[in-house]
């Protein structure tokens, strides 16, 4: 792919968080990774959405996160997109938001629990929320701290990121991955949505169990996996 359409990939990716009601002001960002390049594009810092254009894109070399094409500081989030691409081989998109419902189970150190079956069709469980980050971890490369306490999250419970396309960070907001950035920003749409319904269900019930394994596995694996039937065969 060259860096022009995956510019414009990242930019439209970025428009299209801000249509899908899921990011205000400049809080967000998305990434593009083009894998077989070995790069990434991303939004620049602060560039308010309404003014974005591919022109304004940055294009990271992904093993370093040495600039390769862009004349605008890349987005601060840089260096959690980067390590994320590093450690899940598998991803070709990140999407970062401040959707309210998602981040209010951020804010309060909680995962988000499947109750059913939307929650499912995307996630294959509970959507882990990070540990909180140390003091020192803060004050020195703490974008690049966010992204290794993910990964930590990830690996010391045992969650294969294919499976559990997003997280929480403890006191901060969810970010959401997939295959393609098309599939992160749907990861992401359903995860606030799969948020708000949660909170909803707690109100309704406060001792509401998790969803039954047995629909978990169908709704999820249909969907996924070498046994999926969901839809149409691509050609």
């Amino acid at each position: 792919m060259s860096y022009a359409a995956l510019k414009q990939l990242a930019c439209q990716a970025n428009l299209d968080l801000v249509k899908a009601g899921l990011v205000v002001l400049t809080w967000g960002n998305a990434s593009a990774a083009d894998r077989a390049a070995g790069v990434m594009a991303i939004k620049p810092s602060g560039v308010p959405y309404d003014r974005l254009s591919a022109d304004d894109i940055v294009v990271l070399e992904i093993a370093s996160g040495r600039i390769i094409e862009g004349t605008a500081r890349p987005s601060s989030d840089t260096p959690t997109h980067l390590h994320l691409y590093q450690s899940f081989p598998s991803i070709s998109g990140v999407v970062h938001t401040h959707s309210a419902c998602a981040t209010s189970f951020a804010q309060a150190h909680q995962p988000i629990p499947c109750f059913g079956t939307t929650h499912a069709d995307n996630f294959y469980g509970a959507v882990p929320v990070t540990r909180p980050l140390t003091a020192q971890e803060i004050d020195t490369d703490y974008e690049l701290n966010t992204a290794r306490a993910i990964v930590e999250t990830f690996t010391k419970s045992n969650i294969d990121p294919v499976q559990v396309p997003g997280v929480l960070v403890a006191s901060h907001a969810p970010f959401t991955w997939g295959p393609s950035i098309a599939a992160a920003i749907e990861n992401s749409i359903v995860l606030e949505f799969s948020a708000r319904m949660a909170l909803a269900s707690l109100q309704l019930n406060p001792q509401l169990a998790g969803i039954p394994q047995p629909l978990l596995n169908k709704h999820f694996f249909r969907k996924h996996g070498p046994g999926a039937y969901y839809g149409q065969k691509t050609k």
